[in-house]
């Protein structure tokens, strides 16, 4: 259960550093969160995970709270 927790914590830092590095990216606003948005489709459809469009606006919004 332990490496279970670690896994966890490396697996929502590497999200969150992702999510900081692209918000700060000079980049527009829209491209960045279509970016975001693309990543988040992508890591579910190759782990499997399904999300109501409102659980994955939830968790962009999340993320995006992590650079703030």
């Amino acid at each position: 259960m332990k490496a279970l927790g670690y896994f966890g914590a490396f697996l929502g830092g590497a999200l969150a550093g992702a999510a900081i590095g692209l918000l700060v990216a000079p980049e527009s606003g829209s491209d960045t969160r279509k970016k975001i948005s693309a990543t988040l489709k992508d890591f579910c459809e190759r782990h499997n995970v399904e999300l109501s469009k409102k659980e994955m606006s939830e968790l962009a919004e999340d993320l995006i709270s992590v650079n703030e």
